[in-house]
């Protein structure tokens, strides 16, 4: 695959994914964000395939750091996740 069209293809999924999330209601985003975690691992598993296959030195950087971006932004959404949960918890303590 050429660059540009992987560049179309990259702005065609980023346009598209825009329109998608922007007409999303209020009341949908923790569920999408819970959901979203998924594809967050998916990517990540994604990013190892791609460090496990490189081999020139900028490679292994580059998928080095796609690894490491890849798991935070994996734990991240889990844990932003699970305090918007928390907010939605009663504040009673059940006896």
């Amino acid at each position: 695959m050429e660059g540009f069209i992987a560049l179309y293809i990259f702005m065609l999924a980023a346009f598209t994914g825009y329109e998608v999330i922007s007409k999303v209601p209020t009341i949908l985003h923790t569920p999408l964000m819970s959901g979203s975690n998924f594809v967050h691992g998916i990517v990540l598993v994604g990013a190892m395939v791609a460090l496990g296959n490189a081999t020139t030195a900028a490679e292994q950087i580059i998928g080095f750091i796609a690894v490491l971006l890849g798991a935070g932004n994996a734990v991240g959404g889990y844990v932003v996740t699970e305090r918007m949960l928390e907010m939605f918890k009663s504040s009673k303590e059940d006896r």
